[in-house]
C-alpha cells in the first residue's frame, strides 16, 4: 500500500521535495510507468489542483467530502504554471502551498509531497512521494488518512498515465 508501483531504488533515491520532508524517505512513494515522453505527461500534472483540473481521481469521491471537484478531460494552456509559495488548492477551504515547480520534472507541495517525472526512453516514471509526519500525527497517519490516500492517489497517477498514453499515440482520452 505505502509504495504502490514502485521499485526499492525508487523508495531509496532522493527526490525534489525532500528537503522539506519532516522525515526525508519516511513517506509512501508510488509510481507507475507511462508509455508517453514527460512532454506529454507534464501538462496533466501541471494543471493538477480543485480550481483547475481535478486532481484525475475519483472525482465523485471528492465531491462527497466537499471539494466541488471536476476532472478535465483535455489540456488547458492556461493552467500550465504555478508560483513558488501560491496555494494549490485540495478543496475549496484548504490547500497546500507550491514550494517548488519544475516544469517537466516536480511539482512540490508543502504538506503534501512531490509529483516527479523521470524520463526513461520514450516512456516516464511518473512518482508519487508524500511526506509523513512526525510526531503523534506519524503514529495515526497510516490508519486515518494513508488507507484513503493510497486509493486516491493510485487513480490520480493512472489519471495522468491514460490521458496522456492517449495523446501520444492519436487516441482522445
Amino acid at each position: 500500500m505505502l509504495h504502490w508501483g514502485a521499485t526499492e531504488a525508487e523508495r531509496r533515491q532522493p527526490l525534489p521535495g525532500n528537503e522539506i520532508a519532516p522525515r526525508p524517505g519516511a513517506g509512501p512513494t508510488r509510481a507507475v510507468t507511462v508509455e508517453a515522453p514527460p512532454e506529454a505527461v507534464w501538462p496533466w500534472v501541471a494543471q493538477l489542483g480543485q480550481d483547475r483540473a481535478g486532481f484525475n481521481s475519483y472525482e465523485w469521491l471528492e465531491n462527497l467530502a466537499g471539494c466541488e471537484m471536476e476532472n478535465a478531460d483535455r489540456v488547458h494552456p492556461e493552467w500550465q504554471s504555478w508560483e513558488v509559495g501560491e496555494t494549490l488548492p485540495l478543496h475549496p477551504a484548504t490547500g497546500v502551498e507550491v514550494a517548488r515547480f519544475d516544469p517537466g520534472e516536480a511539482l512540490v507541495m508543502d504538506g503534501w509531497g512531490a509529483i516527479v517525472l523521470e524520463r526513461q526512453g520514450a516512456r516516464t516514471r511518473l512518482i508519487a512521494r508524500g511526506h509523513a509526519p512526525a510526531g503523534l500525527l506519524a503514529c495515526l497517519y497510516p490508519v486515518g488518512l494513508e488507507i484513503p490516500h493510497v486509493i486516491m492517489e493510485r487513480r490520480m497517477l493512472l489519471g495522468i498515465k491514460q490521458p496522456a498514453e492517449a495523446r501520444v499515440s492519436g487516441r482522445h482520452a
